[in-house]
């Protein structure tokens, strides 16, 4: 009996209309159901209005889809003025021709509850705007107030189809905005049945931290990122995290690249870094953390190369004036503009809000070398899990760009050296831990390297000293000088 031949049906991709909004393209796979409408639901304050315009204005600008917003409870004027510290200048996208406001004003006491209750008006005046301007987006917002007064689920469910419909045979990408009912997503606990997207905008405040979140509830045709994500309002909009973390699919490089630290680089197979990778400094206070990460900044600056500093305890000018005690002047690097700090106490807000700041002066800068200084301040505003997706997602976003980044960590005196206080040490392409060591009497510190990947490098620890001229790094490791001083 012959073999049966299985032959693979070519599966046809859901068509998909691109938000712009960075990070929420990549959780769904390339932005919302083209064609279909999407629910966004949520509490007051939780963004609801702000995503719908910025799906509507990126799509105006960005994609050529002209768009229409119905706005029941806000005029054009005032959710002009909204927007435009965000950079929306909705009154020109108006003048364009690509986009139009219509406010609708629903009076509930005018609203009679009827068998012949249903939503002509309406399709007429969203259809004569679409038809206008040959809109491609639409945004509702927010739909309880068509519905407010009408306390029979049967015509609420089936005026709800029939809008839903509507917009479909129309052909354009719907999002319609929806307040989080109590025990429910949505005012009626209907409409995520009925829509092929749904989005959940969630805004918690944790410890008097304040932090907002979105899920994908469900996305018909199509897969989708299923877990809740960190999302922040910013001066430029909506910004949805993580932005790379989905992937692994960043390049890398063979180039490398010198510590600032000649007996350093000979520990790294006589080469230093390679370009693009990440580095964990990690070490107990007065190691010199902080000052391997300034000889790497100078000699990056000095190739001329520009580097970006996140300080977290120190100011600039502190920084600045400790590292020429040890003959490391960083002052020429600022002036010229290939260095810049950036200092900020982690408690001044929260996670989202220090990744997103990174996110924005990294494409600012555009730098080759980035430096955070120490990544474990940031337990001050958040658990364990949560600081190290953040630090998780910067090592990915610093990595597709091929930016070369040192992160430096504390570690107690209980600690052993291979530990890692933030759980991110399997992440981490190099690892140098500092020591204090007592030896004899006298109180050295040690450095050795715990991993380097793709390199040969020195299993010896090493003495080093920071001196009025420079980091020097003993030629003997400490074994080896314990043995000799024992010997005389």
């Amino acid at each position: 009996m012959a073999p049966i031949k299985q032959t693979k049906q070519r599966v046809k991709l859901l068509p998909k209309s691109p938000t712009g909004i960075p990070g929420m393209d990549e959780i769904t796979g390339g932005g919302l159901p083209e064609g279909r409408p999407t629910l966004v639901c949520g509490a007051a304050g939780c963004g609801k209005t702000l995503f719908a315009m910025e799906f509507l204005v990126n799509g105006a600008i960005q994609y050529d889809e002209p768009g229409v917003f119905v706005a029941f409870e806000e005029n054009a004027e005032e959710l002009a003025q909204n927007v435009a510290s965000l950079g929306f200048d909705l009154k020109d996208l108006a003048k364009k021709k690509k986009l139009i406001i219509d406010n609708i004003q629903i009076e509930r006491s005018e609203i009679a509850e009827t068998g012949e209750y249903d939503l002509e008006g309406l399709f007429i005046r969203l259809g004569y705007a679409i038809d206008t301007i040959g809109a491609r987006r639409v945004v509702l917002d927010t739909i309880e107030v068509l519905f407010g007064a009408l306390p029979n689920q049967t015509i609420v469910r089936a005026e709800l189809q029939r809008l839903f419909r509507w917009l479909k045979n129309k052909g354009v990408t719907a999002v319609i905005t929806a307040e989080r009912g109590d025990g429910t997503m949505t005012r009626f606990g209907l409409e995520e049945y009925v829509a092929d997207c749904v989005i959940l905008l969630d805004h918690r405040v944790t410890e008097q931290v304040s932090t907002r979140r979105l899920r994908i509830v469900k996305y018909r045709g199509t897969l989708h990122g299923t877990s809740e994500y960190p999302f922040l309002i910013s001066k430029n909009g909506i910004s949805v995290l993580p932005i790379t973390s989905l992937s692994l699919e960043h390049r890398v490089s063979n180039k490398r690249i010198s510590t600032g630290i000649k007996e350093l680089d000979n520990m790294l197979d006589g080469k230093g870094f390679y370009r693009g990778s990440s580095v964990l400094l990690s070490g107990t206070a007065g190691t010199g953390k902080s000052s391997l990460s300034a000889a790497f900044v100078d000699a990056a600056c000095s190739r001329g190369e520009r580097c970006l500093y996140f300080a977290f305890e120190e100011s600039t000018s502190q920084i600045l004036r400790n590292m020429r005690s040890i003959g490391i002047d960083l002052t020429p690097h600022v002036k010229k503009g290939l260095l810049q700090f950036h200092v900020a106490r982690p408690t001044h807000y929260g996670l989202e809000m220090h990744l997103v700041t990174m996110y924005n002066l990294i494409n600012e800068h555009n730098p080759d070398v980035v430096v955070l200084d120490p990544i474990t301040d940031f337990f001050a505003v958040g658990s364990q899990a949560e600081v190290k997706a953040t630090i998780t997602r910067i090592i990915d976003f610093l990595k597709t760009k091929q930016i070369t980044g040192f992160f430096t960590s504390y570690t107690s005196e209980e600690d052993g050296a291979d530990q890692s206080i933030v759980g991110i040490s399997s992440l981490i392409d190099a690892w140098i831990s500092l020591r204090n060591l007592e030896i004899n009497g006298e109180r050295h510190r040690g450095l050795f390297i715990l991993k380097s990947r793709g390199m040969p490098h020195s299993n010896q620890v090493r003495s080093y000293q920071l001196t009025d001229d420079g980091i020097k790094i003993g030629a003997l490791d400490l074994a080896g000088r314990r043995n000799e001083l024992n010997a005389s």
